[in-house]
């Protein structure tokens, strides 16, 4: 994989987590709970840590791979879209981040499918598992705090 490439795709990705860190904290500052303003600030520190994992990627002499499958628990799969507005909910709040790093986990696995170099494909599958497991933390709360309370 040429340099160029491989910076271009790291680019890409550090910007895709920049705009997840934006749109959670522009978020937080709207809604009226504070419980879930500060839920939403804990959403964007986890992308901002993600972004500067990434960003530690272009030092690194060799091209992170993908560890293993990631469980799904699919409780994003079945829930209604969540508008965000200044009442969001921590039901709420839980329920766009998951269908969130959904999108960005199909993304990149769409682009892992599409690229014909093995190390880009494995930086696409690398970032892919690291929005699999965002999804799993945000489903294992749903499931834990929601669910169980209903």
């Amino acid at each position: 994989m040429s340099s160029n490439n491989f910076n271009t795709l790291l680019e890409f990705a550090i910007e895709q987590e920049q705009a997840a860190v934006d749109f959670y904290t522009d978020l937080a500052s709207k809604v009226k709970e504070p419980h879930v303003r500060e839920t939403l600030l804990e959403f964007a520190e986890q992308e901002r840590r993600h972004k500067v994992k990434l960003q530690a990627i272009r030092t690194r002499p060799e091209v992170p791979k993908p560890s293993g499958k990631i469980t799904d628990l699919q409780i994003g799969d079945y829930l209604v879209d969540i508008d965000p507005t200044p009442d969001l909910s921590f039901q709420g709040a839980l329920i766009i981040a998951m269908k969130k790093e959904k999108a960005a986990y199909r993304m990149y696995q769409d682009l892992a499918a599409y690229s014909d170099d093995p190390e880009l494909r494995d930086v696409f599958l690398f970032l892919a598992q690291e929005e699999a497991n965002h999804k799993l933390s945000f489903e294992i709360q749903y499931d834990d705090i929601i669910l169980q309370e209903n």
